[in-house]
């Protein structure tokens, strides 16, 4: 009897996803539980197990193609004989003689493009023979069609006449181009970044932020704070807090416009932008108002293993009130950060530099950062804007405003 093998829900708002990977192929067996396919969406990826044991009977859809909840992705005979076991006469039947160990194919070479492989194969060149010209000795595109130019004996042929000279100036433009798929997660940051220029105004106040107090109070107990918590004490944590306190302050950068109405939140669901395997992920610290600093790094170094290794689900990822976006981790001095819809405000961190400041009406070298937070401006005006981020300003130069809470 073949079972059939559907798309499952994909969670809020999301009706369709990409086929990533098939783990079996037609005819092999499969037990019951058993990851069969990987989808991908524009959030997660989701592993759609085995309903039942058996064979793989059919395969509807191939890598690639895209599915909508409730598709039949392939069926499965229910205690189905595998077919890649081999058949007793096939056991049987007598050995080969060994054969010299083939070179590497082209699909199996990592070292080579996609449209570089399809030539290879399509034209059976052997790819030791070929040269990269990539970063690495990456086999390109030009490398096989120039291995095509070549004879097929490096020996010079007195009988045969030269060949032609290769054309002089560089090759055609649409030769050195590789189209590839845009993927879920990749359409789906696209679409939103144009929903929130779109449907928001947004604008941008700045203001630099002295990291000496909280350089110092880290630099003082992370040792004690590793030891007793297990994790490390990072600046995260501390900005998180700020932005908690500030939203106190001015509700109106943790509310949402919904139609007409204002919707004010009295809870402080803090996303956090993770480097993830597929891209920027933005996971979220659920009542963060109600976590200890040491809580927050256990969650958010949990959040970026997970993000790494494409473990985290919808849950992680639904909701939030609020955004704070480190781009000093990748070396970035001072950006514009894009809300994220229906969000009305999100906090934009930066690298940390030595500079000179005035202090007492000295010149002093203070290592600073540059904060930015974007804002609707259909919402919030610039003075709580600006006041909101001087708020934030004044708990991380002054870190026990943190603890009394003032």
């Amino acid at each position: 009897m073949a079972v059939e093998l559907k798309v499952p829900p994909l969670g809020e708002s999301i009706t369709e996803a990409v086929v990533g990977k098939w783990n079996k192929k037609k005819g092999e067996s499969v037990s019951v539980d058993e990851p069969l396919v990987v989808l991908e969406t524009d959030k997660v990826t989701i592993d759609v197990p085995a309903p039942a044991a058996g064979a793989i009977a059919t395969i509807a859809f191939k890598e690639g193609d895209k599915v909508r909840v409730g598709d039949v992705l392939g069926t499965i005979e229910a205690g189905g004989a595998s077919a890649s076991a081999p058949a007793p006469q096939q056991a049987a039947a007598p050995a080969p003689a060994p054969a010299a160990a083939p070179a590497p194919s082209a699909a199996a070479d990592t070292r080579i493009t996609p449209t570089a492989r399809k030539i290879v194969e399509e034209n059976n060149l052997d790819v030791a023979q070929l040269k990269g010209s990539g970063t690495g000795g990456r086999i390109m595109k030009e490398d096989a069609l120039g291995q095509l130019s070549r004879p097929a004996s490096e020996a010079p042929a007195p009988a045969r006449a030269p060949a032609p000279a290769a054309p002089s100036g560089p090759r055609p433009r649409a030769d050195r181009e590789e189209r590839v798929k845009m993927t879920p997660l990749r359409r789906r940051v696209a679409e939103r970044l144009l929903q929130a220029q779109s449907n928001a105004a947004i604008l941008t106040t700045f203001n630099e932020v002295d990291m000496g107090e909280v350089m110092d109070l880290r630099k003082q107990y992370n040792e004690k704070f590793q030891a007793k918590h297990g994790v490390k004490l990072g600046f995260m944590s501390f900005f998180v807090r700020a932005a908690i306190e500030a939203l106190k302050t001015f509700p109106q950068v943790n509310a949402e416009i919904e139609g007409e109405d204002v919707v004010f939140k009295r809870y402080y669901d803090i996303g956090v932008a993770v480097s993830g395997a597929r891209g920027l992920v933005v996971p979220v610290l659920r009542d963060a108002d109600t976590l200890s600093l040491a809580d927050m790094e256990k969650k958010i170094g949990d959040f970026g293993v997970r993000a790494k290794n494409d473990k985290l689900t919808l849950s992680d990822l639904q909701g939030g009130t609020f955004t704070i976006s480190n781009g000093g981790t990748f070396g970035s001095m001072l950006s514009t950060p894009i809300l994220n819809p229906p969000q009305t405000g999100i906090l934009g961190m930066h690298n940390i530099v030595e500079r000179p400041v005035a202090r007492n009406g000295q010149v002093v070298i203070r290592p600073i950062m540059y904060l930015a937070l974007s804002y609707d401006h259909r919402l919030i005006d610039g003075r709580e804007a600006v006041q909101f981020l001087v708020r934030i300003k004044d708990c991380i130069e002054d870190p026990t405003r943190l603890l009394l809470e003032i």
